[in-house]
């Protein structure tokens, strides 16, 4: 007499998919192996659709992230602590100005910019700045930069 077992794998700790499997066995546990059974669960769609993208955002984030830092020059080190006292996180202008160097959206999509000036890292601000300082010079900063 053959008995079908069905055994689910565990799902990851890394959360992912969870695959379903069976095999038929006659009583004494011996017989061939039946076809695998694969079955795509709404956890399996879940993952596929919120995880991967997530981690491929992570990795973009980490390559912007690990470029070389910029050497900043002495007149933007003075100008990052007169917008904002260094702070890459500071809001200014009722919102309008974002982070260390106190860019607005405009502007810092000029440079390459991508999102929100004062949740980008440090580093990519300083580069920012960097890029705009030499292409524009202290006037971007008219309080600051004079």
């Amino acid at each position: 007499m053959r008995k079908l077992i069905a055994s689910t794998l565990a799902i990851s700790a890394m959360g992912a998919p969870a695959a379903f499997a069976a095999r038929a066995v006659d009583g004494a546990g011996k017989g061939p192996p039946a076809k695998k059974l694969v079955a795509t669960t709404t956890l399996d769609k879940h993952w596929k659709r919120t995880k991967r993208p997530l981690a491929e955002k992570r990795e973009a984030a980490r390559e912007r992230t690990a470029r070389p830092d910029v050497a900043i020059p002495p007149q933007l080190a003075q100008i990052a602590q007169c917008e904002s006292h260094g702070d890459p996180h500071a809001i200014g202008g009722g919102g309008t100005y974002r982070g260390k160097y106190q860019f607005d959206t405009g502007t810092w999509a000029s440079v390459g910019g991508q999102g929100d000036p004062a949740a980008a890292p440090e580093s990519e601000q300083d580069r920012r700045a960097a890029m705009l300082y030499e292409r524009s010079g202290p006037g971007q900063w008219p309080v600051c930069g004079a």
